[in-house]
């Protein structure tokens, strides 16, 4: 990894962060101080002088930079490059899936796979920003619940940038991303419980001082690590948006950062206004999002028990949920549920047709789009981005393979 900036300026001018401020009320917070929630009790957003990002940064500087998300570190927070604590964030690419979009009947169908960022999943971009900026600002201890591949993730770099973590997850999260988690270095604990159940554990310790809460949207900086998806696709696809964009939602940190990069693009002048239909996708068993969409709500209550294959998108409650209804509104867009059987099919489908194995949040937006499709809220002529967000090999498959003894006659035709 090559970071080409100057660690010893002062004072430091490697970002543009001029403040925070209060996803709700608007109420200004300092920068470069330790936030969890505005005083209001709502996420806090980190905001930047653009004009000045815009005078010092063009996209062809931006095109001669290493492909990884600290390209775009004018829009990101972390002052100083000794205290990012990387293992490699590199761009993800962009796959057609030309088979699958053949049999749906779209003319162009492309995944942005974020399975290929460390620890396989894009908690990655999310985690290396908050704990890069703990780190920055002097936090020694960090605590979390996750469903899975986030506490893999905060356990990676915790262990990266020297920060104590304790991850806090429900008992039937999937074995691989528990021992993957205790692997890392993170101590783990199995509740019986749900996310929402292990995130009020995290918030009474955090209250007593034990730790720092880097639970979803409880800090700021989650946002700006998961906006890099919307400043590496817009990139990626020439600085012209999709017609859609269909994103597995849980807590919704990367629909509404990608709804943030697309606005600061603009700013820029990288973009103009246009904007994706932003589609909010969760599984029937657990879519608070798409109940609150529906009703005509700002806030998402409570989903009762929740219950899905797809572990990462299992959020009966999110913090952020006016800001991910809010996104979805303003772009034109929508919420929708698919069925287990519908992702879990969606999923053999695609690798199937087109090679590429989908995690079951991934496969729920495929299941989604096909829906949309079939409803006509998308139109074979629309540029439709799916995401994937974690590699398909950290889920459990099937078995499908067949016995042959080498110590039989061979019919080498009918293998």
């Amino acid at each position: 990894m090559t970071l080409m900036w100057d660690d010893n300026l002062s004072p430091p001018r490697e970002t543009f962060v001029t403040h925070l401020e209060c996803s709700m009320s608007g109420e200004r917070h300092e920068a470069d101080r330790l936030h969890g929630l505005s005083d209001a009790g709502w996420p806090l957003l980190v905001r930047y002088d653009l004009e000045g990002v815009r005078r010092s940064l063009t996209r062809e500087t931006i095109a001669e930079r290493p492909m990884d998300l600290w390209r775009y570190r004018e829009l990101l927070p972390v002052r100083r490059a000794g205290n990012i604590a990387s293992l490699g964030e590199t761009a993800t690419p962009i796959v057609a899936l030309a088979a699958t979009g053949k049999r749906l009947g779209l003319n162009t169908l492309l995944v942005k796979d974020e399975g290929r960022l460390p620890t396989g999943s894009f908690k990655a971009r999310g985690l290396v920003m908050a704990v890069s900026m703990a780190k920055e600002l002097g936090v020694t201890k960090i605590a979390m619940p996750t469903n899975g591949n986030a506490g893999a993730a905060l356990a990676a770099y915790g262990s990266r940038a020297g920060i104590e973590t304790i991850v806090l997850c429900p008992e039937d999260t999937p074995e691989i991303n528990v021992r993957e988690i205790a692997a890392q270095g993170a101590r783990v604990y199995r509740v019986n419980g749900l996310i929402d159940d292990c995130g009020k554990i995290v918030a009474e310790g955090a209250k007593k001082g034990e730790w720092f809460d880097l639970s979803t949207l409880k800090e700021p900086y989650r946002i700006e690590g998961k906006k890099t998806m919307g400043l590496e696709l817009a990139e990626q696809l020439g600085w012209e948006m999709p017609d859609v964009i269909f994103y597995p939602t849980g807590g919704g940190t990367g629909l509404i950062g990608m709804w943030k990069a697309f606005e600061e693009l603009e700013a820029l002048g990288f973009i103009g206004p246009e904007r994706p239909r932003m589609v909010a996708v969760q599984a029937e068993g657990c879519a608070p999002i798409v109940r609150a969409f529906d009703n005509g709500e700002e806030h998402a209550p409570r989903w009762e028990d929740a219950h899905t294959v797809a572990a990462g998108i299992r959020v009966p409650k999110a913090i952020g949920d006016f800001l991910i209804l809010r996104a979805v509104r303003e772009s034109g867009g929508f919420a929708m549920a698919v069925s287990d059987a519908e992702l879990t099919i969606a999923v053999d489908e695609t690798v199937r047709d087109d090679g590429l194995l989908l995690c079951p949040e991934g496969g729920a937006t495929l299941a989604a789009c096909h829906k949309a499709l079939k409803q006509g809220l998308v139109g074979a002529s629309d540029r439709v981005v799916l995401f994937n967000c974690a590699t398909g090999l950290k889920y459990p498959m099937r078995d499908r393979s067949l016995r042959l003894d080498r110590q039989a006659p061979v019919d080498h035709s009918a293998l």
